[in-house]
């Protein structure tokens, strides 16, 4: 790129110094586009967890599923409150996701990296991803700390989030 010679000083200094940093910023370009990375751990006979999984793909997660016979170990390990359990247990950065979650509140839990160790939709709601149904029911998603606390964080009625 030709920069006229006749241009102020000043703003030929900041082209150059934009022009040059362009290729690290080229590089980083695929870093920041990266999916979120999400470990589902599920049993190999639920259909609905492979729904959900689905569901987080479509709103652009990258979803690795890890089968397993049992699940009690890793939601201990994982600390989801008993209270709060489902069907799957999933992994997403240094969150937990239990159950079927919406990717809206994933999406919001990741942006806003609240003091949780999780959040949950405990059960199998009608209507929840992964659950279809003509007759959704709403639905809370709780936020849980390693310390015992639950409090709502988000409330749907399929995919529409509505107020707490």
């Amino acid at each position: 790129m030709d920069i006229p010679r006749n241009a102020p000083r000043a703003a030929r200094r900041r082209l150059l110094l934009a022009l040059a940093a362009m290729p690290a910023v080229l590089l980083a370009a695929p870093a920041l586009r990266a999916a979120p990375a999400v470990t589902l751990y599920k049993t190999p006979w639920c259909g609905c967890c492979a729904g959900w999984g689905e569901h987080l793909e479509e709103a652009g997660f990258a979803v690795t599923t890890e089968m397993l016979e049992d699940l009690e170990v890793i939601k201990r390990m994982a600390g989801v409150p008993a209270e709060l359990e489902a069907c799957h247990t999933a992994r997403i950065g240094e969150y937990v996701v239990e159950g079927h979650v919406p990717a809206p509140a994933v999406r919001r839990l990741l942006a806003e990296k609240p003091p949780v160790r999780g959040i949950a939709t405990p059960g199998m709601p009608a209507g929840s991803p992964g659950m279809p149904s003509p007759q959704p029911e709403p639905f809370t998603v709780f936020g849980f700390t390693g310390e015992g606390k639950i409090t709502p964080f988000a409330r749907f009625l399929g995919d529409r989030e509505l107020p707490l």
